[in-house]
């Protein structure tokens, strides 16, 4: 190592006239470039006075592969592809439902041209951006009339706002929820600006509690759909259809947050049963709200149904102009909801459908494919096994109820030395070029491949090969 006296730095200049900072400046502008070569040269400047640089570290080609290097990092996009392997299909923090190609396609294009987001083709006049949705809606699920914002948790805020701000809104305290990040319930109705009247206990709700809590300030009665958590033992709550009549009886809507929504009766598929939308307005809701990134397997949206009266009386809220959508998110769901009219090719065309109903002797076969490369690349100091394992539907939808599924389990092996073995290796498969997503428990790391698809099992193979590395 050579003192700093001895080591000179070449100038800005020279550096930018250097064809190697030539290409970077093609390809990343003169700005961002040259405010990188700045940045290098005072590291070495620093690096320099502690005498810990050497002439050939001082050269413009070593410093234009580190500029190359640094540029590459601050180009790399922060929201990246990454193989979910977790079990979760519709995993909230891996962005939950997986377009279908239609939707896909029809953002593609929506991202390339102008579109009649406001603009009523026939009268030339100004539209309703709703309107590009409403009728299908309407179709699939029965309702009047509907209305998108931004999540379910907009649509729930949104409808309280409406129509029960400064009043009572009935709720069983067993379905006061919390979903992901804290958000609950009663947080929601307080920033809503309605007042929550708990009725029943957390286990247990009988229709006379209901009309108990119903007085000259009620402005709604709400069920809320508890899509995160299951209650069993002593239990009672009331079905909708007896809740109804006593909505009725006061003169009061009922409306129902269904959470995740689902539009077909998923029992024909081999899956749980949860209500749909349609089931809930027969029931005699006035209003469903319900997501679109979940059961729907659309785009995050959030989506009111019901009542044409009360969607108009929604709809005319100035804060549905601060909860709307965009051009974007209502290309990718009309697509979706047009599959769901043809019922008999969903689980084909639907992303999220047909991994939910993929045969387990697909997984396996993949996952017999897969094991013999995979342990190879691990070595001495890994067991690498093909096993059945437990998917779920979803961390906010359907989460207890698990689905048979194959993957590969890894344990570390007797003889590793290695301090945390399984946390190592689950760091080395999150910094894959396209990132692998698994998920450590009972000493082993598991890589569920139901959401490992044909299509993106040739990428994967190919990249295991640098866990060796």
């Amino acid at each position: 190592m050579t003192t700093g006296q001895t080591v000179r730095l070449p100038s800005v200049d020279r550096i930018l006239g250097d064809a190697a900072c030539l290409a970077l400046i093609a390809r990343y502008g003169r700005v961002q470039t040259l405010a990188c070569a700045r940045a290098v040269l005072a590291e070495l400047r620093t690096a320099m006075l502690a005498g810990a640089v050497c002439e050939e570290g001082a050269s413009i080609a070593a410093i234009a592969a580190q500029m190359d290097e640094r540029l590459q990092a601050q180009a790399r996009p922060q929201l990246r592809a990454v193989f979910n392997l977790t079990g979760t299909v519709l995993h909230t923090n891996l962005g939950r439902a997986l377009l279908p190609d239609t939707a896909v396609q029809a953002v593609v294009e929506a991202l390339q041209w102008p579109m009649n987001l406001e603009f009523d083709l026939e009268t030339g006049k100004r539209g309703d951006r709703d309107d590009l949705v409403e009728e299908l809606l309407r179709e699939l699920t029965g309702a009047e009339a509907a209305t998108i914002v931004n999540n379910n948790a907009a649509a729930v805020l949104l409808m309280l706002n409406t129509l029960a701000q400064n009043k009572e809104v009935v709720v069983s305290r067993g379905e006061l929820v919390e979903i992901g990040g804290a958000f609950r319930i009663p947080d929601v109705m307080t920033r809503a600006g309605a007042v929550l009247r708990e009725v029943g206990s957390t286990n247990r709700t009988h229709l006379a509690d209901y009309a108990h809590g119903v007085n000259e300030d009620t402005a709604l009665l709400m069920k809320v759909h508890c899509s995160n958590y299951a209650i069993t033992g002593f239990t009672k709550s009331v079905e909708l259809d007896e809740l109804v009549p006593l909505a009725v009886k006061h003169g009061v809507p009922t409306a129902v947050d269904l959470g995740s929504g689902t539009l077909v009766d998923l029992a024909q598929y081999g899956l749980p049963h949860e209500t749909t939308v349609r089931e809930t307005i027969e029931a005699g809701a006035d209003l469903v709200t319900f997501s679109g990134d979940k059961l729907l397997g659309g785009p995050q949206c959030g989506v009111i149904v019901g009542r044409a009266d009360l969607i108009a009386k929604i709809k005319r809220n100035p804060l549905k102009r601060a909860l709307r959508v965009g051009k974007l998110t209502l290309a990718a769901l009309a697509p979706v909801l047009q599959l769901y009219r043809a019922p008999d090719l969903l689980a084909e065309r639907m992303t999220t459908l047909r991994l939910l109903t993929r045969p387990a002797a697909a997984m396996r076969a993949q996952a017999e494919t897969v094991l013999p490369l995979l342990q190879s690349v691990l070595g001495a100091a890994y067991v690498a096994t093909a096993e059945a394992m437990k998917s779920q539907i979803g961390s906010g939808a359907l989460p207890v109820d698990q689905l048979p599924s194959f993957g590969l389990a890894i344990r570390s092996a007797p003889a590793s030395r290695l301090s945390n073995p399984l946390g190592v290796l689950e760091q080395r498969l999150r910094a894959l070029p396209c990132p692998v997503i698994g998920r450590i428990g009972q000493d082993t790391l598991w890589l569920d491949l139901r959401c490992l698809e044909a299509a993106h099992e040739t990428v994967f193979i190919a990249q295991l090969a640098e866990l060796s590395a």
